[in-house]
Parts: structure tokens; C-alpha cells; sequence
């Protein structure tokens, strides 16, 4: 029987940063998620935020990357949470983020990978969401070196 990978839950910042630099560490993290050491997941919602600011900042090469990246990571999709997670979230961290970490939480993610530090960074925020971690491409990039 295969291991089963662990799940990293991905915030639309990763997204948007891979597309917008194919070299460096979000992008890097989606190649992992597409060699199959780890699972990438997001919900929709983040799809769909990420794909709106790749659209309005950037070109159509990065909006291109962005779709090659989703195809060879194949994501699990997140479904919504629901309202009642939503809520207890939205007391912990700002209510635009709350639909990531509520998902990320329900995915049984280990780790939630973000560059948003300000808001899902704090200590408030990550002792809530443990034993989930949450941390930057580059920390997690940082912990998987020997």
C-alpha cells in the first residue's frame, strides 16, 4: 500500500508567486507537489483569487505559467468550509483570510504554505491552527534540507 503524502494547503499569495517567478520558492514548492512528494491543496475559492490577481498585475506569460503549474501539480480540490468554521476562524485572523485557514483546517492540511505573514503568521494564529503549521514556501523549503 502507497505512504500517503502530506497535504500542503495552498494560499492564492504561493499561486501568485510561482506564476510571477518560475525560479523561485513557490514555484519550486508547486514542482515538489508535482513530483509527488507532497500533495498541493486549495479550494475555488483561492483558485480563483489567485487567478484573478495573476490577471490584473501580470501578462498573459504568467497567467500561462499559472495553468501549466495547476495542471502538473493536479491540486486537491478543498471543498468550502462551512459557515459555523468560517466564523470561529474569522475570530483569530482578518475575515478575507479566514476562508483559507477554516479550509486549510478541515483538509487536515500539515502545513498551510503563505507569504501573507502579517495576517497568518501571528502567534495567535498559529497556535489556533496547530498542529497544522503555517509557514512561508521558503520556511518550509528551509525544513526540508538535511
Amino acid at each position: 500500500m502507497a505512504e500517503a503524502r502530506a497535504l500542503l494547503f495552498l494560499d492564492a499569495s504561493v499561486l501568485v508567486a510561482a506564476a510571477r517567478s518560475p525560479t523561485g520558492g513557490s514555484a519550486l514548492v508547486l514542482e515538489i507537489c508535482a513530483g509527488g512528494h507532497f500533495r498541493g491543496g486549495l479550494t475555488l475559492k483561492v483558485l480563483l483569487e489567485a487567478r484573478h490577481n495573476i490577471q490584473d498585475k501580470f501578462g498573459e506569460a504568467e497567467l500561462l505559467r499559472f495553468y501549466r503549474q495547476l495542471a502538473a501539480m493536479d491540486p486537491l480540490m478543498i471543498p468550502p468550509p462551512s459557515a459555523d468554521r468560517l466564523k470561529l476562524c474569522a475570530g483569530v485572523i482578518a475575515e478575507k483570510d479566514a476562508h483559507v485557514l477554516a479550509a486549510a483546517l478541515d483538509s487536515r492540511a500539515s502545513y498551510l504554505l503563505t507569504l501573507d505573514r502579517r495576517h497568518f503568521l501571528s502567534p495567535a494564529v498559529q497556535a489556533f491552527a496547530a498542529p497544522m503549521r503555517i509557514v512561508t514556501p521558503g520556511e518550509f523549503l528551509q525544513a526540508l534540507m538535511p
